[in-house]
């Protein structure tokens, strides 16, 4: 053969084969969707009970449990979730406090919600955004706030008004959004499980008709991401910020049986108290709190148990009192609405209880099927989050190491 032929057919071979890479579709971006149950215990979670939670499990991956922050309430837990900073470091350190430049912070408050000078550290969503990747959150504690100047590119306050199965439907139509518009990471919330919970304890008939509400509900969404074809290019992951224990009738005390008014203010009530000594009435708010009670024990704020890590951040008040497991200690006006030989739940006790277990479960093109993970702390879901989207995590509490045997690429 000429060589001018050979060099021509060697030409053509060349373009040929530009020309089928040029051609050839690109693997569809990877989307990864965070969904918490606000109180699903890791005992919850049951092939009777939580059949389509379970079939993810089977899917894909699933942990013993995860072990909450302290304190296990659910503005700080979710809050670590979305940095891995334990809340000493993030700053939301309860779900009531006071700053001295800020003022109070409530979670029913609106306002200070949306405020962002509450929110330390930095959320995926923001990791995500400044990085090019799109996010989304509906109601994700923290995601109303401009953190640094920047939210999520959708998002939706939190509205309890609106039903489980619409905030799925909401974010499916997110994604159906072209693929320009489409949000790469997914954050979602359900508060029902926790209301239910509290209102009646997580040994009751309301629970148990909530889980298989909330079950439904996800099999909804993973049933929605298979009609979209979205299935195998998503990763799924379910979690919660907390379990939930017993609180038997009588079991609530009044904070002014704790500490007077006159000595002290108390900060936050339920079961992590805060309190704040009087001016010159310190030496007799620590003569009377320090040290174990019958319904709960009492620190110092720089003598708190260090596996807890909490205690250096100065929204924290001096005094730090733990409730026993299954006790509450409420303000009056809260004791006073409370029946006295009512069963109800609680959660905010100690993060190494087992009923303070939270749930992890995942599957997705990144997980191995079948994995099962020993129990880790919830700092480490951030890293992995990062992980999954491929972006440069901030600095964080995290680490990766646990949760690498559950991933395809470790």
């Amino acid at each position: 053969m000429p060589l001018i032929r050979v060099a021509a057919l060697a030409a053509c071979l060349v373009l040929s084969a530009c020309s089928t890479r040029a051609t050839r579709p690109a693997e569809a971006p990877r989307t990864v969707v965070l969904v918490s149950i606000d109180a699903f215990r890791a005992d919850y979670l049951s092939p009777e009970a939580t059949p389509n939670l379970s079939r993810i499990a089977r899917e894909g991956v699933h942990a013993a449990w995860m072990n909450p922050s302290y304190p296990s309430l659910t503005f700080p837990n979710h809050y670590t979730l979305a940095t891995g900073l334990r809340p000493d470091h993030h700053g939301v350190i309860h779900n009531r406090m006071t700053d001295a430049d800020i003022g109070d912070f409530a979670v029913a408050d609106r306002k200070a919600v949306a405020d962002g000078r509450w929110w330390g550290g930095e959320p995926i969503w923001v990791t995500a955004e400044r990085q090019g990747v799109r996010s989304a959150s509906w109601a994700w504690p923290g995601s109303s706030a401009a953190i640094g100047g920047v939210r999520p590119s959708r998002w939706v306050a939190y509205d309890e008004r609106v039903p489980a199965a619409r905030r799925i439907d909401d974010v499916l139509a997110w994604l159906d959004a072209p693929q320009a518009q489409r949000p790469q990471f997914i954050a979602m919330y359900f508060e029902q499980l926790d209301k239910a919970g509290h209102d009646h304890g997580p040994d009751s008939t309301q629970v148990k008709q909530t889980l298989g509400e909330l079950d439904a509900v996800v099999g909804r969404l993973h049933d929605g991401l298979a009609a979209r074809g979205l299935l195998d290019t998503t990763d799924l992951i379910v979690v919660s910020d907390h379990g939930m224990a017993t609180v038997g009738p009588g079991h609530a005390i009044g904070v002014e049986q704790m500490i007077a008014p006159s000595i002290a203010t108390v900060v936050s009530d339920g079961q992590s108290i805060g309190v704040q000594p009087l001016p010159g009435r310190e030496r007799e708010a620590e003569a009377r709190l320090l040290g174990a009670h019958a319904q709960y024990d009492c620190y110092k704020r720089e003598a708190l148990p260090p596996r807890w890590h909490y205690g250096t951040n100065p929204r924290v008040p001096p005094i730090v009192c733990q409730m026993h497991e299954g006790w509450d200690a409420l303000y009056p006006q809260k004791l006073a609405k409370r029946p006295p030989q009512e069963t109800r739940g609680s959660h905010g006790f100690d993060p190494a209880l087992p009923s303070m277990r939270a749930l992890f479960v995942a599957r997705g093109p990144s997980f191995v099927p079948g994995a099962e993970l020993p129990a880790f702390d919830n700092v480490d879901v951030y890293p992995l989050l990062a992980r999954l989207l491929r972006i440069e995590a901030a600095p964080n509490d995290g680490d990766i190491a646990p949760l690498l045997p559950a991933l395809r690429e470790p």
